[in-house]
């Protein structure tokens, strides 16, 4: 059967996650990458179901769908719904490429690894009528001549960020807890510079969104790259490490080329836990000093903490928020620690028997689903909620943003957006005033 309609589905978050209830959506730059990949003759439909449900009575010839591990059930869930109308559903993504076998009972094919790889097979199998119950590629992806993504397919005015755009690919860093270099083969791969350059002249709007897992992970790479933002006159933002900080010329250029703001992964204020997690290239000692560095520069930073490592004293939630309001980071993102398949950390609490359960669905970064060392799973999940209930609230609110000189137009929005998915998320009797 040939192909003439296409869907290309990412499910929803659960509506008991964050994730879920955050107001300030992202489009996801694989589904308009794999549309790219789809031949002119075939009609091919981006459906986010965080921005727009699906109409199950009008059916594609083919569905393939995204798979992030908490969004793995409602993945199933929606395959089984397409299968059962007579639709075949690939599934691709981080959780389908982990976890090959448990995808393949709700497909008839599963593609593992990288998408731009194995999709082009798919659509010729499926119209040769020779569709493979596994694609895998013993290679990794070029990344010359990149298809320009089809962003003319996203749902208008749904996301924030419209231009995600990715220049390097994979982490030259080794995280027990991070998946990225289990799913990317322990590669940093990028782009050339004069064609992220020119893609980012057919964007429309000022701001971009660079997905990048470390913007900076090759310092000559990111010189270049910088120096050739700074004529297009655009606003960026990005995820990065704070050896940035340490670097002059390269932190001059970020300034100078349009970096609004960073995510940084703090992760914890023990440099034990920092050690232990495969971050000892992080110094504590240095926090400060580094976060000073960036705001002096105009440059704001959303820090990123972990709760629930083995090490974590009972004040680790005070101690982190006392850390954000001081230090005024302009938004604050709290995680639990989730052993993700394929991570490290998934393999050491398997093999110590300290995983509760397999519901995929709470694998979403606020809910234990490992069994503490230091204390138990409800006091942990209560720390995490309070420590959101305290960073968020009013105070800790103007204490952080109040006379900040960084965008505002970007991190007001976000606070408030954070401010209310959390309000959501959060037992009543949790809730303060503020």
């Amino acid at each position: 059967m040939v192909a003439k309609k296409v869907y290309l589905i990412m499910p929803r978050w659960p509506e008991d996650s964050l994730w879920g209830r955050i107001g300030i959506k992202f489009p996801y730059l694989a589904l308009t990458t794999l549309a790219a990949l789809t031949p002119p003759s075939v009609e091919v439909r981006i459906l986010d179901e965080n921005v727009e449900e699906i109409d199950f009575q009008d059916l594609p010839d083919l569905a393939a769908i995204s798979l992030m591990t908490p969004l793995a059930p409602r993945g199933y869930a929606i395959a089984d719904q397409f299968r059962a109308r007579g639709v075949p559903v690939v599934l691709g993504g981080v959780h389908a490429t982990m976890l090959p076998e448990e995808a393949k009972k709700h497909a008839e094919a599963v593609a593992v690894g990288e998408g731009e790889l194995n999709w082009p097979a798919v659509l010729e199998d499926f119209s040769a009528g020779t569709l493979k119950p596994f694609y895998r590629t013993d290679r990794l992806m070029p990344m010359q001549g990149l298809a320009r993504p089809r962003r003319e397919l996203l749902k208008r005015g749904a996301y924030l960020f419209q231009n995600t755009l990715q220049t390097t690919r994979g982490c030259p860093n080794d995280c027990d807890f991070c998946t990225v270099t289990t799913f990317y083969g322990n590669t940093y791969r990028f782009r050339p510079v004069a064609e992220v350059l020119q893609e980012i002249e057919t964007l429309k709007g000022n701001l971009i969104f660079f997905v990048d897992d470390n913007i900076i992970g090759h310092k000559f790479y990111a010189q270049e790259l910088f120096q050739g933002l700074i004529p297009l006159k655009r606003r960026w933002v990005s995820q990065a490490t704070l050896s940035l900080t340490r670097d002059e010329k390269l932190l001059s250029l970020a300034r100078k080329s349009g970096c609004l703001g960073l995510f940084v992964g703090f992760e914890s204020l023990s440099q034990e836990i920092l050690n232990n997690l495969g971050k000892p290239f992080y110094k504590v000692s240095q926090y400060e000093t580094a976060i000073r560095i960036l705001h002096d520069q105009g440059i704001g930073i959303q820090g990123s903490f972990i709760f629930g490592h083995d090490e974590d004293p009972p004040d680790a939630f005070s101690r982190v928020v006392r850390f954000c309001d001081r230090n005024r980071l302009d938004a604050v993102l709290f995680s639990l620690l989730t052993p993700f398949p394929g991570t490290r950390i998934f393999q050491q609490l398997l093999r110590e028997d300290r995983i509760l359960h397999f519901n995929w669905e709470k694998y979403d970064m606020n809910h234990v689903v490992f069994q503490p060392r230091q204390m138990t799973p409800e006091t942990l999940e209560r720390g995490f909620l309070e420590a959101y209930e305290k960073v968020y609230g009013g105070a800790s609110l103007f204490r952080r943003l109040f006379k900040a000189n960084r965008s505002l137009m970007l991190f007001g929005p976000m606070n408030l957006s954070m401010r209310r998915a959390w309000k959501k998320i959060s037992p009543p009797r949790k809730r303060s005033a503020a």
